[in-house]
């Protein structure tokens, strides 16, 4: 019997070491992704034997099923990809953010074969799909040991870790996550090594030079009206800062991936201000660490070892710590809790309304509020209000569905109203390494921190206007230039569509989904193993990228690459 279920998506472990190891259009990548997990009680319920058939009001996908007690019963949980995004709501309701989680989706049993990545994006408007991945070449030689090696996957950015070379060759990582682990030992796979442009008398990729390829991204760019440049996340903040300035001469818009993650959570620093820390006080200080609509387990991997298990200067290690988990299922870093309390999907703004009333000792006159019981709910409180020092990490759980930006103003109130009886902050837990200096980047450059359009020649941010879904599904911006970004993996199917309508220019070292659609395609080294640069930890601290490897011959950096089309770009508007 057919059920309608809450679609959850997320980051898990198996998704982001696959997409490092084996690239997005890897069989190990599709076997990440391209499952469903759900309550067997479900699964019995709708006859689900191996597949099974999901959909909404936007899309329709077939995937393999995965039993999983964690997912509550009524709610289906797939990781964050293609396949995910077929399904997805391209609406923002003027927040700039689409509604990933908490969807209603339709979902039943089927003999079907899942759907195969070419299919998806046949869904999206793409006709050919070209995808020429090479190795770098790797010379072998000196071994040599680099120390103290930041790592440029997640928000986290660990600075600890320990590189052991062979030549150009990655021969052992230390203390890195299984996701680090399989981005620096596979560095050199599934690489773009060639500057590439599409024919327009047949679609094939053609290989040319670099300055052939920055010449025909400049004439894309200096012709369009208003141009999108977007991404920025997964590179320096010196790339930040010139995408800025490319923006300012084509009157076009730069938006960076914080419109698909922690974009509610800045509108609603704005709005009501914030109360943060750095991740060293949180380990030196928290005796209380609550963890609210996300898994560190699976995206942040290293978090726990960092700031949980650590002795600090005041807290005498994990024994000493008190660690809450809130979300709708029993997450991996839930079963390492204290205490957890499921919630029911998208009523986080329920339950801090509720929270707050019980810090002021208002009577609570229902049994229960987002599922969970009054009992528990006071119990909650009394532990944050008697807390020495209380951080609160949050995530996506938050910002991606429900009440959006207000889920937030309610967690920053509830935290400021905590410090009247103890000593609390919150930390959101960023995704992209860089994406936290992007933010400050275009902050400090422009007065906004994402979504920021020059057409009339100075910068203004409108969310749900401005902001890059909102752009593609109005159809608004009439070119792309997409760097150290993969939206056609990761945007709603409406907002795909429309981004297939338009010049693409890509800039990335790696074979990606929106690699494989560009109309020119440039390779970059990547930051942090072959260029060096700034990048902002989750927490607003700077750190140094390390380049150890040299880039592959005629390949360069993000920084160069911007640079040279923001030349091209001046002299075709005669600002040279």
């Amino acid at each position: 019997m057919p059920l309608t279920l809450k679609l959850v998506t997320g980051r898990t472990i198996e998704q982001g070491r696959s997409m490092e190891s084996g690239g997005k259009f890897s069989d190990i990548y599709r076997r990440a992704v391209a499952v469903a997990e759900m309550n067997p009680k479900d699964i019995e319920i709708i006859g689900i034997k191996d597949n099974v058939k999901i959909t909404s009001v936007y899309g329709s996908i077939v995937v393999n099923v995965k039993p999983n007690n964690d997912i509550p019963p009524g709610t289906v949980f797939i990781p964050m990809g293609p396949w995910a995004n077929l399904l997805t709501l391209p609406i923002t309701e003027g927040t700039g953010m689409p509604t990933l989680k908490n969807i209603d989706v339709y979902v039943e049993a089927t003999s079907e074969d899942a759907t195969p990545l070419d299919a998806i994006l046949r869904f999206f408007g793409v006709n050919k799909i070209h995808y020429k991945p090479a190795e770098r070449p790797l010379s072998v030689g000196i071994k040599r040991v680099v120390y103290d090696v930041p790592c440029p996957f997640c928000g986290e950015v660990c600075d600890f870790l320990t590189i052991e070379l062979d030549g150009e060759k990655t021969s052992r990582v230390l203390n890195a996550c299984p996701i680090g682990h399989a981005k620096f030992m596979n560095y050199y796979r599934h690489r773009v090594l060639t500057p590439m442009i599409r024919q327009e008398s047949n679609g094939d990729f053609m290989e040319v030079d670099l300055e052939y390829a920055l010449d025909k991204a400049a004439e894309i760019l200096a012709n369009a009206k208003y141009p999108l440049i977007y991404g920025l996340s997964s590179t320096c903040v010196e790339v930040t800062e010139l995408a800025v300035e490319l923006a300012e001469i084509t009157r076009g818009v730069v938006d960076n991936t914080t419109t698909l993650c922690h974009g509610p959570t800045v509108l609603a620093v704005q709005e009501v201000g914030s109360v943060r820390i750095t991740l060293g006080m949180a380990m030196n200080l928290a005796d209380t660490i609550v963890f609210w609509g996300c898994n560190p387990m699976n995206a942040h991997i290293n978090h726990i070892r960092r700031i949980i298990l650590p002795e600090g200067r005041f807290v005498k290690g994990r024994k000493e710590r008190k660690i809450i988990v809130i979300d709708i299922r029993r997450t991996d870093t839930a079963k390492l809790a204290d205490i957890f309390i499921q919630i029911e999907p998208g009523k986080d703004y329920e339950l801090f309304t509720v929270l707050r009333m019980a810090l002021r000792d208002y009577d609570i006159e229902v049994p229960s509020v987002a599922g969970v019981p009054r009992e528990k709910i006071y119990e909650l409180i009394e532990i944050m209000r008697t807390a020495k020092f209380g951080v609160i990490f949050f995530g996506m759980g938050l910002t991606q569905g429900g009440a959006k930006y207000k889920n937030l103003e309610e967690v920053i109130k509830l935290v400021q109203e905590l410090n009247e009886w103890s000593k609390w902050a919150l930390l959101p837990m960023r995704g992209h390494y860089n994406v936290t200096g992007s933010n400050h980047a275009m902050l400090w450059l422009t007065g906004y921190p994402y979504g920021v359009d020059f057409s009339r020649g100075f910068p203004k941010m409108i969310p749900g206007v401005t902001t890059t879904i909102d752009l593609l599904v109005n159809g608004d911006v009439d070119a792309a230039l997409i760097i150290a970004s993969d939206p056609v993996a990761h945007f709603p199917q409406k907002a795909v569509e429309n981004l297939m309508r338009i010049p693409k220019i890509v800039v990335d070292p790696f074979w990606s989904l929106s690699a494989s659609v560009a109309d020119v395609l440039i390779p970059s080294a990547v930051t942090g193993v072959e260029c060096e640069g700034t990048v902002y930890r989750l927490d607003d601290v700077p750190l140094r990228l390390k380049k150890f490897v040299e880039p592959p011959k005629g390949v360069l950096c993000d920084i160069d690459i911007l640079s040279k089309l923001i030349d091209r770009v001046k002299k075709l508007k005669g600002l040279a």
